[in-house]
């Protein structure tokens, strides 16, 4: 038994939140707080199981409760936490420090440089046959694939990032992420 299982049951007895919480990947936690509320022996799905059917409504009520006291602290930190790396991208906006404006443009093009280096070698290598060389990157294939996965990956960030800075800067107002509309609806809801 999971707390999948007791999912449909809560929701029944009027803790959606909590309900459906248990049967996604937050579920030990919404199950623990279950646990606590509910007085159960120990933390567990079969434990809950046992004095579920007896549970006081009200006790099901404090349990969601607490539960949506858990999701709102979560969306607090989250939004706080948003609100200093905007705070932190205006202040880099403003700057009139040259490296801090121009790390992130120097970055792509060295990365973009590095790659046209190494297209360079390959083609050099396969021009003039030199097996040795050519053995030597196909066996450095798994660590160049990680090591560009990581730099592509700054890069993308990079992109991303700069582009919500010229939409905060066009319209004077951030351009939400994902997670910001995420922490915003969730607040909402309070």
């Amino acid at each position: 038994m999971d707390w999948n299982d007791l999912a449909k049951q809560v929701i029944g007895l009027g803790a959606p939140m909590l309900g459906s919480a248990l049967g996604g990947p937050l579920g030990g936690a919404a199950g623990q707080i279950l646990s606590e509320v509910l007085g159960a022996g120990t933390p567990t799905p079969s434990a809950v199981q046992t004095v579920l059917p007896s549970a006081d409504p009200d006790k099901i009520a404090e349990a969601e409760a607490r539960w949506a006291e858990v999701i709102r602290a979560e969306a607090e930190t989250q939004r706080v936490a948003i609100s200093e790396t905007q705070a932190t991208i205006r202040a880099e906006i403003a700057s009139s420090d040259v490296i801090q404006r121009w790390w992130r443009p120097a970055y792509a093009w060295e990365l973009t440089l590095e790659c046209a280096a190494l297209w360079v070698v390959l083609v050099h290598e396969f021009w003039t046959g030199d097996i040795q060389t050519i053995n030597a990157l196909i066996g450095a294939t798994a660590l160049l694939a990680t090591y560009w996965a990581f730099r592509f990956g700054v890069l993308g960030v990079y992109v991303s990032g700069r582009t919500r800075e010229k939409v905060c800067a066009a319209t004077g107002q951030d351009s939400p992420g994902v997670l910001d509309r995420l922490v915003k609806a969730v607040v909402k809801k309070k």
